[in-house]
C-alpha cells in the first residue's frame, strides 16, 4: 500500500547554499538556509500531524514544485505564456539546490535519511497565483505486516 504526504511551503522558493569557513576554519550553514530549511520542517509539521504520518522506513519518491512570481515587468502577452506554462524560469536558484535544502530539511523527520530517495524529480513554473511557492509530495510503500 502507497503512503503519500503532501504539503505546501508559501514563499519564493530557495536553494541550498554552500557552506561558509570563518578565517579560524570553522564550517557554518548560511542563516537563509537555516531559516527555509525550518520553514520547511515548519510545513510538514503540520501537514504530518494532520495525517498521522510516521517516519518512512523503505524507498522513497520525492516530488518537488517550485512556483516563482512572474516579474513585474513583463509584458502582458509573455505573462500569459508565463502562466500557462509555455515559458518556465531559468533563473537562480537551480533545481538540484531547490530539491537540496528541501531533502535536507526532512532528514530525520519525514524520513531517517535522505538515502533512502530513490526516484525526486523538480519542477520549476511560474505561479498563477501571483505569489510564490513551493508544493512537496512523498510517497512510499507502506509494510501491510508491520503497518509501517
Amino acid at each position: 500500500m502507497t503512503k503519500c504526504i503532501s504539503f505546501t511551503i508559501l514563499g519564493k522558493p530557495m536553494g541550498k547554499a554552500r557552506p561558509r569557513v570563518t578565517r579560524r576554519g570553522f564550517a557554518y550553514t548560511p542563516a537563509p538556509t537555516v531559516i527555509y530549511e525550518n520553514l520547511v520542517k515548519t510545513c510538514f509539521a503540520a501537514e504530518a500531524e494532520k495525517q498521522h504520518w510516521k517516519m518512512a522506513d523503505g524507498e522513497i519518491d520525492v516530488g518537488i514544485h517550485a512556483y516563482f512570481e512572474i516579474p513585474k515587468s513583463t509584458s502582458k502577452n509573455k505573462k500569459l505564456e508565463m502562466m500557462h506554462g509555455n515559458i518556465r524560469p531559468t533563473k537562480k536558484p537551480d533545481w538540484d539546490n531547490i530539491g537540496k535544502i528541501i531533502c535536507d530539511a526532512l532528514n530525520g523527520i519525514a524520513y531517517h535519511d535522505d538515502s533512502q530517495i530513490v526516484d525526486a524529480c523538480v519542477h520549476k513554473s511560474y505561479s498563477t497565483i501571483c505569489e510564490p511557492y513551493v508544493v512537496v509530495k512523498i510517497e512510499t510503500e507502506e509494510d501491510e505486516k508491520n503497518g509501517k
